[in-house]
């Protein structure tokens, strides 16, 4: 198994085993977020977006593995190293698929604002700032899109035929878009992208007819709850965005 190794990330590795793949978690991943990305997976399965299905949930070793169907392709972000290019084309592609993630309905799913705040409360923040995150977080307009949580293109393959399909659904939730927009835009300014993390603020809000200030109110919170888990670096690039809050 150990030759056929697609994806190792924080806690996981990811194999291919012939039409399926196999993502094995660490010893020390908590069963109840296993089965939890599991039964994500299966719940969005069904509301009209390419996900690859779960096939089962297993041990491996002693460790717990998700089984689901492989799907062959390049990712979106190999397609847009390969053929800068083609940059536009594979922005217009990415932003279309998450507005279609956005527009799609699974009251199944936890809720974003419940996740946040817990988060918010365990970041390393002082009190005073907490307080400001909270009373932000709670002023934000309600809503019950599907929000993916880590949406890049990492996360999105494609197919020989141009089918994409859409990876990772251990942080989906339901909540409202603009948050899981602002977590992507975090995403590309964490690789050091700053002109596409911008370009692709600009083309979500032209295409979503959404305001960039609305977006732009989100990420000081987006970045709080993000700051919890993750590398010491990324904490601290992360912290340095929640200072950026303008209290009101």
């Amino acid at each position: 198994m150990a030759d056929n190794i697609i994806a190792v990330r924080t806690g996981k590795t990811v194999y291919r085993e012939g039409d399926y793949a196999v993502k094995v978690f660490d010893e020390d991943y908590a069963k109840p977020d296993v089965l939890n990305e599991a039964l994500n997976q299966a719940r969005v399965e069904n509301i009209g977006i390419n996900v690859p299905k779960v096939i089962e949930v297993k041990t491996v070793d002693g460790k717990w593995a998700i089984v689901s169907e492989f799907i062959e392709g390049k990712t979106l972000a190999q397609l847009m190293q390969e053929n800068p290019d083609k940059l536009d084309t594979y922005l217009e592609m990415f932003v279309d698929l998450q507005m279609q993630v956005h527009a799609a309905k699974c009251p199944m799913l936890g809720k974003l604002k419940d996740k946040m705040n817990r988060k918010i409360s365990e970041a390393d923040l002082d009190a005073t700032t907490r307080y400001e995150l909270h009373t932000r977080l709670e002023s934000m307009p309600k809503h019950t899109k599907v929000c993916h949580g880590d949406f890049n293109p990492s996360n999105i393959i494609v197919k020989a035929d141009g089918t994409p399909y859409i990876l990772d659904w251990s942080h989906v939730t339901q909540g409202n878009a603009s948050a899981d927009v602002a977590r992507t835009y975090l995403l590309f300014t964490l690789t050091g992208d700053e002109a596409l993390a911008a370009k692709y603020l600009d083309l979500f809000s032209k295409k979503s007819d959404t305001a960039k200030q609305y977006i732009q109110k989100w990420l000081p919170i987006v970045a709080a709850s993000q700051s919890v888990k993750g590398k010491a670096e990324e904490r601290e690039f992360l912290l340095s965005w929640v200072n950026v809050v303008d209290y009101e």
